[in-house]
């Protein structure tokens, strides 16, 4: 399986949301390169209000399911690896709520990652069961909701 280049990702705008701003060409751990190009953006929804910043990640989820739908549809592929707008979801819902500061920002990104490798029930099974743009972006919702809880409670019980 081949990756668009860069200057075609660009001339089709929803290939380029798809593949994260084009984070998803990384020939390496490309879920990992979209979860990093998430940060810059979860840095700007982190300043708006709770209500904000959750319409907007479900407005971006929603978005998603038609970005990933159309893009695999496109490449002719079930669920691209360079397809990350998934991980950008995922890891907003993470931060969801999350105090600020750095050392919370590793401990989301890398429990969401975890997550999202390990694919834990029930991800793996929506992973392998559900199909279309909903199915590459509810694993990595899953993965999201699970990385979240452990990250609230984390905040709760950590005495920092």
């Amino acid at each position: 399986m081949t990756n668009p280049s860069f200057a075609a990702l660009v001339r089709r705008p929803v290939h380029f949301l798809a593949f994260g701003f084009g984070s998803g060409l990384s020939p390496k751990a490309p879920g990992t390169m979209g979860t990093l190009a998430a940060i810059p953006l979860y840095l700007l929804l982190a300043q708006l209000s709770l209500p904000v910043y959750a319409a907007l990640v479900l407005l971006s989820f929603v978005v998603g399911v038609y970005l990933c739908h159309k893009t695999a549809q496109d490449l002719d592929v079930h669920d691209h690896p360079g397809i990350v707008w998934d991980e950008f979801v995922g890891f907003w819902i993470t931060m969801l709520a999350a105090p600020p500061g750095w050392l919370w920002l590793l401990l989301g990104f890398l429990l969401f990652r975890l997550f999202d490798v390990l694919k834990p029930w029930p991800i793996s099974w929506c992973d392998r069961k559900v199909e279309g743009g909903f199915g590459i972006m509810i694993d990595d919702v899953l993965a999201g909701l699970m990385a979240l809880l452990c990250l609230q409670l984390a905040v709760r019980v950590l005495p920092l």
